[in-house]
């Protein structure tokens, strides 16, 4: 896809982000997306016993989980609604720990590529401390779809 902004369906937003939502691990997360648009958007968790490890902060899984998650939907907010995307590499930066509160990630596209994508993805506590940072590289593929997704609106208007 090309640097022109395509303008995204609501109709499609909304469908997407219920399934999101609704997915197997988002669900054993507690993970939600609240909001995704153009290149961008936020993710939250509020913290349970569930997400600490044995020292009681939140385990070190949970932040990766949410970065990529993150990241990743920023930028498949931009391609193309036939193709897909599967994660290849993870960076992660741990800047801070938590044990109670919520958790907000928020994800921005960098670059959109003909086969590699690459994004970021920032936590931050609900004072807006930050927590952890981190990049993800995406492989586009073709013929990946969400699950369901032939029920969607479409992606984006004319």
């Amino acid at each position: 896809m090309k640097n022109a902004m395509k303008r995204l369906n609501p109709a499609y937003l909304k469908a997407a982000a219920e399934r999101i939502n609704r997915c197997p691990y988002f669900t054993l997360i507690s993970m939600e997306l609240k909001n995704l648009d153009w290149g961008k958007c936020r993710l939250e968790v509020v913290v349970q016993e569930k997400h600490l490890q044995p020292f009681g902060f939140v385990h070190g899984g949970v932040y990766s989980s949410l970065v990529d998650a993150a990241a990743f939907w920023a930028v498949h907010s931009q391609i193309d609604e036939r193709l897909g995307m599967t994660t290849v590499e993870l960076k992660l930066n741990y800047l801070a720990p938590a044990s109670k509160g919520y958790l907000v990630a928020k994800g921005k596209s960098i670059k959109v590529g003909k086969v590699l994508c690459l994004g970021e993805a920032s936590i931050e506590d609900e004072t807006g401390r930050l927590l952890a940072y981190g990049t993800s590289t995406m492989m586009i593929l073709e013929d990946l779809n969400i699950k369901g997704s032939c029920e969607f609106p479409p992606k984006f208007l004319d």
